[in-house]
């Protein structure tokens, strides 16, 4: 293999952490920085679903197959969609040899992607404030600077890796979802368990959904979506209005998790007014949450978004393309990035062929893909959530996902072989 670059990921997400997994399984060195204290220093959210043709081959790719599927949940791929008055309106019931889409936690994906690399590559208490020079030099707030030949950006929506590209911003979609949870859900909430079942709950009205989803440790996990102001909150008297709904980096009105402190009693009366319709069973998703009631708005970025390419600096996952995340595209693209990011570093250094080259022509396949899945995702939330809900004839059926996730690897990986 030829003389190897200094490799710099930025973020220890699960894109930059299966990046980082592939390339040191062919004997590259790399280092990630991430500006958490530790993996455990934040919560994680909730559970995701990792698509056969795209999270799962790179599971694959990073050889952890084995360790995934003792995790994973096939019987998280369960549905059921209700109406505002608890009316089932459909259900499907997830088989347990069903692998098209199985769920597993966000904070175990994590886990292990980042303890299946070699001690000490993982910088934690780094955040990247600004990337410069020919060299790359690499500045950091509260740390030493550093400095790489080839600079990975998978530092998420709010990216300074992608500052260094481009001056391309997420858009506020229209839509923000408040985070509800309930812990030891069988005995202290039987209720919101039987709601949920085995899988998500999807309840859809005028412009609001319930969205809770079962996880592992008898935990349930959920959102309140609603069709809002950005500043809905400091609109209602609860917040500080900042144009990004609380989630602007260093703002003082942050608490540890990058999420807007408010009053949480005084943001759940606020929610169950905007959810009044909803039937009393319903309402107890509101009343009996757990949490602080953390306001997320869901952001995107242009689609297409695209750069002239700078030589030495790249992206992956949510830096590059963050979308809606109708579809759970999201962490399966950053993990497809993150893998084929590595193979083409891998195989330049390996066949002595010009490693920008490679970046290059990975940049423009992620790019035009990206694109296009997140075209679709922003286009679903914004139908999802007009006024009068969505139209039911249009929810997507899991058994053809199922179908379409499965064919899509089988051409994937023939592709790979030709």
């Amino acid at each position: 293999m030829n003389p190897q670059p200094r490799i710099a990921v930025i973020g220890a997400g699960p894109g930059g952490l299966l990046c980082a997994r592939v390339l040191q399984l062919a004997g590259v060195d790399v280092t990630v920085y991430d500006a958490d204290a530790s993996l455990s220093s934040r919560t994680q959210g909730g559970t995701l679903d990792l698509h056969a043709d795209s999270g799962q081959i790179a599971i694959e790719d990073a050889e952890l197959l084995d360790e995934f599927i003792a995790l994973a949940r096939p019987e998280g791929q369960s549905k059921r969609m209700a109406a505002p008055d608890g009316a089932v309106l459909m259900e499907h019931l997830a088989a347990p040899d069903e692998f098209a889409a199985p769920e597993i936690d966000r904070a175990q994906l994590r886990t292990l992607l980042a303890d299946s690399l070699r001690p000490g590559t993982i910088r934690w208490g780094h955040r990247l404030t600004e990337v410069r020079g020919g060299s790359r030099g690499l500045r950091f707030a509260d740390a030493d600077g550093a400095s790489a030949d080839v600079v990975i950006g998978a530092d998420g929506a709010w990216s300074r890796v992608r500052s260094a590209l481009t001056d391309a911003l997420p858009r506020y979609t229209g839509v923000s979802f408040v985070e509800v949870v309930f812990s030891s859900v069988s005995t202290a909430h039987p209720h919101i368990a039987r709601l949920v079942g085995d899988g998500h709950l999807w309840v859809n009205g005028d412009g609001r959904s319930m969205i809770l989803q079962r996880n592992s440790d008898d935990v349930v996990r959920g959102y309140l979506g609603m069709r809002v102001p950005l500043d809905w909150l400091a609109e209602a008297g609860l917040g500080v209005a900042d144009g990004r709904g609380g989630l602007l980096a260093g703002s003082p009105s942050l608490d540890a998790n990058a999420t807007q402190r408010t009053d949480t009693e005084r943001v759940r009366a606020e929610i169950r007014s905007r959810f009044a319709d909803f039937s009393p069973d319903l309402l107890r998703i509101v009343d009996e949450s757990e949490g602080t009631l953390p306001n997320r708005p869901i952001m995107a970025l242009p689609t297409p978004m695209a750069w002239e390419h700078v030589p030495g600096v790249t992206l992956l996952g949510d830096a590059a393309h963050v979308m809606s995340p109708f579809g759970g595209n999201g962490v399966n693209l950053a993990m497809l990035d993150g893998a084929e990011l590595a193979r083409a570093i891998i195989l330049a250094l390996r066949d002595g062929t010009d490693l920008d080259d490679a970046i290059r022509a990975y940049e423009q396949t992620m790019i035009d893909r990206g694109a296009s899945i997140g075209a679709g995702a922003n286009a679903a939330i914004v139908e999802h959530f007009a006024a009068g809900g969505p139209d039911l004839d249009g929810v997507p059926d899991f058994d053809v996902e199922a179908e379409r996730w499965r064919a899509g690897a089988d051409e994937y990986r023939a592709a790979r072989r030709e």
